[in-house]
């Protein structure tokens, strides 16, 4: 998927992308493919174990887009709570632009919805190589958000940078 030829644009590479993913990967909740209660596996992990939960969908899709030219700043990994029935979730969202409205990437469904479309999930937090955000406290959709701290307080998104690191993979911002 990496060495297809290039889209012609960014929906189409973001298509190709969540396709794969949710094609490839069977959703597998942490305690049952890792004997854990929460791991967030390199994207190469879940590629290997052809499993995964909703964060390792998202990282490896966020990834994935990077790899392939994607700027950071177009891409969240957001924490969300599902709201029927009531449960975390992660999805990768996907801003055109500063003010565009977010296309949603979920592990769940493989139509790339628009945020505001997603009235059955409420965002906690966001993430990306750069930094993490909260959700403006007068939006109830993914969408706009306020920066609220340096990626490094993130433990978790850390030791994925520290695998794919030595993986050899290249990985963005001050990884460990």
């Amino acid at each position: 998927m990496l060495n297809e030829r290039k889209p012609n644009n960014d929906l189409d590479l973001l298509q190709r992308v969540n396709d794969f993913f949710n094609r490839e990967l069977r959703y597998v909740e942490d305690a049952e493919l890792w004997d854990m209660d929460d791991y967030w596996a390199s994207p190469v992990q879940s590629l290997w174990q052809g499993a995964g939960d909703c964060e390792d969908f998202a990282i490896a899709k966020y990834f994935s887009l990077r790899e392939r030219g994607m700027p950071a700043e177009k891409l969240l990994i957001t924490y969300v709570k599902v709201l029927n029935p009531e449960r975390a979730h992660m999805v990768l969202t996907y801003y055109p632009d500063a003010e565009g409205e977010p296309l949603v990437l979920d592990s769940l469904i493989d139509t790339i919805e628009p945020a505001d479309g997603r009235r059955d999930l409420l965002p906690v937090y966001a993430f990306n190589g750069e930094g993490v955000w909260l959700p403006d406290a007068s939006d109830s959709v993914i969408g706009n958000n306020s920066m609220a701290g340096d990626i490094k307080q993130l433990s978790r998104w850390q030791e994925v940078l520290r695998k794919m690191k030595a993986e050899g993979f290249p990985v963005e911002g001050n990884a460990p």
